[in-house]
């Protein structure tokens, strides 16, 4: 199923968005305590805001914004929110977000449309391995999406690789829905245990949270070695609980597709200007149809590129490139400017290492150390020199490299209120 927007020219698909944002700038002028403030502060004529490049005219707002003005975004009255959910708290302390009953309704649509573009269809059986609790937004939209693709659900959460196979052998699902890292966990508890995966009956993985590719959209390190071990369809997703949107990959892995009934799209610079067409920016986005909290140009902190062409399975709409990082932890080691999920792709993809942490801070010079703590098994100075080898080949750079008990780094990873593996600790200067 694709919907009929995302099917046609760019021409049409502007004006649509075009009418679109119309409607949701009177609707902040009219509920918003903090949009209000803003066009009056900044003596904009909202009435003047109708096409896309008018936005230019709008200053961005981002997660400061949120913590520090967090109900003056709320649009309904108290009795109308029916969801309360907070972000997952990367760049900082989590920020509340409040839903209707119609942003429920608005995020079953996304995740229904997000899987069928995936290519999950009715009677399929998805495995739902993140959590549905801990005020988390992902873990209810899957559920929901699935419901709405008339498809079944397994809810088992993350984690405990022993209850996933227990489940995949009750139910025999065909997809999961997963954080990547996970799945050579779930590989390696099966081969210690006897546990026949390649044929289990999982045909697809829903991937969630961290990249799979590489900007030419070929598998990057960490999905290379899923794939080498495990032969089934690899999808990669990115969203955002400010987005309440996702940008999913189709069977043909080429980027993540917009759906433009549901959100505006920026790419902006370090001043904010619009970047040239095929270079990487800040996404900056505009949401569509939200009631209880709609963001208008609200800076992600994620950097990404658009590809314009139109894809194999028919819709038109641009894509999503992977993430290249989240702009507040760049990180300048040695004279080279890394991401973190540079440092992952190598450790996700190296033997004997159970799990890790990357630590960066401000050294006496003022510039960034960084030290990557590893758990590992056995091996542990053949691990420490291969890694070495790989930073110096893949990077360029070395970070120093501690090795340590699984157990330690296990504690680190999953404090008491944490969703999500904690895998990144800035501690710079002028980092939270």
């Amino acid at each position: 199923m694709i919907p009929e927007i995302e099917i046609q020219s760019a021409d049409i698909i502007r004006k649509y968005q075009e009418e679109q944002l119309q409607k949701l700038i009177s609707y902040l002028a009219g509920h918003s305590v903090f949009y209000k403030n803003l066009f009056r502060k900044e003596k904009i004529n909202y009435q003047k805001i109708r096409h896309l490049s008018d936005l230019l005219d709008i200053p961005v707002t981002d997660k400061d914004h949120l913590q520090h003005f967090n109900n003056d975004f709320i649009c309904v009255p108290r009795n109308r929110i029916i969801d309360y959910i907070t972000t997952s708290g990367t760049l900082g302390d989590p920020v509340t977000f409040a839903m209707s009953d119609g942003d429920l309704d608005r995020l079953a649509y996304n995740e229904y449309i997000s899987f069928a573009c995936a290519g999950g269809k009715p009677g399929d059986v998805f495995q739902l391995m993140t959590t549905l609790d801990k005020r988390f937004m992902a873990g209810l939209a899957y559920f929901m999406g699935v419901r709405k693709l008339g498809a079944g659900i397994i809810r088992v959460g993350n984690g405990i690789p022993e209850l996933q196979w227990d489940s995949i052998k009750r139910f025999s699902p065909n997809n999961i829905i997963v954080v990547p890292s996970f799945i050579p966990r779930i590989i390696k508890y099966a081969e210690e245990n006897g546990i026949d995966y390649r044929n289990s009956g999982i045909k697809r993985a829903v991937c969630i949270g961290e990249n799979l590719r590489n900007q030419d959209f070929s598998l990057n390190l960490l999905g290379q070695k899923i794939k080498d071990n495990w032969d089934i369809d690899l999808i990669s997703t990115y969203a955002s609980t400010e987005m309440a949107t996702s940008f999913t990959e189709c069977q043909y892995g080429c980027g993540g597709h917009h759906h433009p009934e549901l959100i505006i799209t920026e790419l902006l610079d370090d001043n904010g200007k619009p970047v040239v067409e095929g270079e990487p920016g800040e996404l900056t986005i505009t949401t569509l149809g939200v009631e209880a909290m709609p963001l208008l140009r609200f800076r992600t902190g994620d950097i990404c590129s658009f590809h314009y062409e139109p894809c194999k399975c028919g819709r038109r709409t641009k894509r999503i490139s992977p993430i290249f990082g989240r702009k507040n932890q760049m990180i300048k080691f040695k004279g080279t400017t890394i991401f973190p999920s540079s440092i992952f792709d190598i450790l996700d993809h190296s033997d004997h290492i159970e799990n890790y942490v990357v630590e960066v801070s401000t050294n006496d010079l003022g510039t960034d150390d960084v030290v990557v703590y590893i758990g590992c098994t056995n091996n542990s100075e053949n691990v420490a020199k291969e890694l070495k080898d790989k930073f110096r080949a893949k990077l360029r750079v070395t970070p120093e490299i501690k090795l340590t008990y699984v157990e330690i780094i296990q504690k680190i990873q999953s404090p008491e209120k944490s969703r999500k593996p904690v895998k990144f600790i800035d501690k710079r200067n002028n980092h939270n």
